[in-house]
């Protein structure tokens, strides 16, 4: 029964993260005269950090849990 509450709270999250980043962005106006980056370049679109670094953080903590799960049944 914990496992099934556990997967249950995870895919809910799940869910509701793509829910966040998942709506669409209206255009991005087009840029003023001289508005420019560094040597000219247009300016740069929006950093990609939104669910990564929560991704990142459950990644770690699945090969954490299942790195310490092989250890114990190594020692037993």
């Amino acid at each position: 029964m914990k496992t099934f509450a556990l997967t249950g709270i995870f895919v809910i999250f799940i869910l509701a993260e793509t829910a966040i980043y998942g709506f669409a962005q209206a255009p991005a106006p087009p840029p003023m005269p001289g508005n420019h980056g560094q040597n000219g370049t247009p300016p740069v679109g929006a950093p990609i950090d939104g669910g990564l670094g929560i991704l990142l953080a459950l990644g770690v903590t699945y090969g954490g849990k299942k790195a310490y799960q092989a250890w114990k049944k190594r020692k037993t």
